[in-house]
């Protein structure tokens, strides 16, 4: 009998509420995936080429799920809080009719571990089925492609969600159950009294929301002039200025409307006025949770823009220009590539002729090339400017030069134009793709007219620079070099040192067949076993794949997680003022208001409530994106800003699409509780 009690109850509880059911659920999904990282096929093969790296983010992931744990343990007891004042009544009547204060307490923990289980069998298959998804996904952005994947499922992530998502909801309902038990039979069943407010005056609120634009507008001009830096003070100030201003906007939000009411109202027939007042008095008492649903809404949207930013950094920085770079330094790499073996493997060769300039038989001066840079003005960043100054100084008689021949093999191995020098012309190039800001200093010293000497030779700059790899990955990176003629190249350069390593790509034929990864594998596998040196772009694989899942995997979940715990939260902490509020309802019925209009204005009151915070959010996002992607987090040379800015939409439109979700639910919740008030 108990136990049917605790099953009718629970089921009752997953019905009426069914938005904070469905948040719980996605809450189980959001741990296992993070927990169950390390088991995926990614950080698999993660592990064999960036093992140390991995140990490191996955000391990071306790941490997360530590700070996710703590984040939904305040949304699950404001939920239960919600839930049990719903039930005050149903609580009270159990004590009146004998229930020990003991049985209630059993009664409301079962409920409790019943819904949890319930969550945990939903959440975790369809955890299951994400990652899988994820997985997948994650490999075919990077061009891993499928190799030996696996369905795996980590019983020491589903043991770490359940006990914590568990433990949250334990702790809650403990903490709220212990109180309620406490009440008096007669407290619990005492109608809900009116909430009292102190209701500043329409100029101090007014003040308020004078402030809150000020403050706001100073921290969006702020962040967007002066984080390029990335200055603690700076950063900062920024946060003071954008939370304080968020607060006092909300705080005297209710001011403005109400004055808007007293200018449109007497105009406005039906249920005009109502509505506005309660939307005014929803916002006075609930200022506080739309200020920090505002903010939870501008750090999800930040979190995911920057996970978005991360991997289309790591995408444009590491772009495939060939497959392997072997060295050939007991001359015995053209035997072997010529080898019947290796020729089933390899398409094409070519040696990479890169070099340092003879110092003792030749003059390099930069002098042209420093002072186009120094003279610079309209430049972001000066002290990048300085540093890239006295870095010219500092290694000038050590100057590296690229044979143009080898550089535009790399050019037409990614389909790009072939770089055509004329007499007198040369080319610059840099390894720097990923610190744009360097590059901006050398491209507008290039523009500035910028040169170098040669023997007393003057040689000018193309205005273009080049940053395709000359190597497969890391095996040589260049702050600058320069791309000259053939014969120029074999002038300037001392002939032991003219031949860096030869470039070769893999046959596209067998690639298509057996897949690139696995051709990569045997080949690279071959090169050793011939005792060859070599890099591949295997490395490179792995470290892009690295950055994409630690830099936008947990900014991308953590980003999730706010939303939900914002969602809900708002909505919540609506229905709760909005069930306070049904006594008006029933008396505006009694008054013979039509119940469709007054679900009309239910509506509109819970679109604005919750406009409110998206409209706020995301002008607030708009500015902080900008930020971020103007200052700490530049794009790298060749990345898509244009493809950022659409997924950051894509993801924008996803987040407006779970709020209305959130909405809708709350206005069916609305009507229903409308259309159930008895007035006869």
């Amino acid at each position: 009998m108990f136990f049917s009690q605790i099953r009718r109850n629970a089921a009752r509880n997953r019905k009426s509420n069914g938005l904070f059911f469905a948040s719980l659920v996605i809450a189980v999904i959001a741990f296992y995936t993070l927990l169950s990282l390390g088991e995926q096929d990614v950080m698999r093969f993660l592990k064999t080429i960036e093992s140390e790296a991995v140990r490191k983010l996955m000391l990071l992931i306790p941490l997360v799920y530590a700070v996710s744990l703590f984040f939904v343990f305040f949304l699950v007891y404001f939920s239960y809080h919600y839930q049990l004042n719903e039930r005050k009544k149903e609580l009270g009547l159990y004590l009146m009719l004998g229930m020990k204060r003991s049985r209630m307490f059993a009664m409301l923990i079962g409920e409790t571990l019943l819904n949890s289980l319930i969550s945990l069998a939903i959440g975790i298959p369809a955890a299951l089925l994400l990652t899988e998804g994820i997985s997948l996904t994650t490999v075919k952005v990077v061009g891993l492609g499928i190799i030996g994947h696996e369905v795996t499922w980590s019983f020491p992530a589903v043991v770490w969600t359940a006990a914590g998502f568990a433990a949250i909801q334990l702790i809650s309902m403990l903490i709220l159950s212990v109180r309620f038990a406490r009440t008096e039979p007669a407290q619990l069943l005492k109608p809900d009294a009116a909430d009292t407010q102190e209701m500043a005056a329409g100029k101090g609120n007014l003040t308020f929301f004078a402030a809150g634009c000020i403050m706001l507008g100073a921290a969006y001009a702020l962040g967007v002039a002066a984080l390029g830096s990335f200055d603690v003070m700076v950063v900062l100030l920024v946060l003071i200025l954008g939370a304080g201003g968020t607060f006092l906007l909300y705080r005297g939000a209710g001011a403005a409307i109400g004055r808007r009411i007293r200018k449109k109202g007497p105009g406005k027939s039906g249920l005009y006025t109502f509505t506005g007042r309660q939307i005014q008095e929803n916002v006075l008492c609930q200022y506080k949770t739309l200020a920090v649903s505002s903010l939870l809404f501008l750090i999800a949207l930040s979190c995911v823009s920057y996970g978005i930013g991360t991997v289309v950094s790591s995408q444009a920085a590491t772009v495939k220009t060939t497959d392997f770079s072997i060295q050939d330094s007991e001359g015995d790499a053209i035997e072997v590539l010529e080898s019947p073996e290796c020729k089933t493997y390899i398409s094409e060769y070519y040696p990479v002729y890169l070099g340092v300039v003879d110092a003792e038989a030749h003059k390099v001066s930069l002098e042209g090339l420093r002072r186009a840079a120094e003279t610079l003005k309209d430049v972001k960043n000066k002290e990048i400017q300085e540093n890239v100054i006295e870095y010219m100084e500092d290694r000038e008689g050590y100057e590296y030069f690229i044979a143009q021949s080898s550089y535009n093999h790399v050019l037409e191995a990614v389909g790009k134009k072939k770089i055509r020098l004329r007499a007198g012309e040369i080319a610059f190039y840099t390894s720097m793709r990923e610190y744009p800001d360097r590059g901006d200093v050398y491209r507008g010293a290039l523009k500035n007219g910028a040169y170098i000497e040669v023997d007393g030779e003057r040689y000018q700059f193309l205005e273009d620079v080049y940053y395709d790899n000359v190597v497969a990955d890391r095996q040589i990176t260049l702050e600058k070099a320069f791309i000259v003629p053939d014969e120029m190249y074999q002038e300037i350069v001392s002939e032991e040192d003219r031949l860096f390593c030869y470039n070769a790509l893999l046959n596209k034929k067998l690639t298509d067949k057996d897949g690139f990864m696995q051709t990569l594998k045997e080949a690279s596998a071959l090169f050793q076993e011939k005792g060859l040196v070599c890099e591949s772009y295997l490395s490179g694989i792995g470290r892009r794949l690295f950055y994409t899942v630690a830099g936008s995997y947990i900014t991308i979940y953590l980003g999730v997680l706010f939303m939900i715990i914002a969602n809900t939260s708002l909505a919540l902490k609506y229905m709760m003022q909005q069930q306070a509020n049904r006594k008006r309802y029933r008396t505006l019925l009694m008054l013979g208001a039509d119940t469709g209009e007054l679900c009309r204005s239910l509506a509109k009151q819970i679109y604005l409530f919750s406009g409110m915070v998206l409209v706020v959010s995301s002008v607030s996002a708009v500015f902080a994106i900008w930020s971020m992607f103007n200052g700490f987090l530049r794009l790298p040379e060749g990345a898509s800003v244009k493809n950022v800015l659409i997924l950051t939409g894509a993801v924008f439109a996803v987040f407006i699409a779970m709020q209305m979700i959130y909405v809708m639910i709350i206005e069916k919740a609305g009507r229903k509780d409308i259309r159930s008030l008895n007035v006869r």
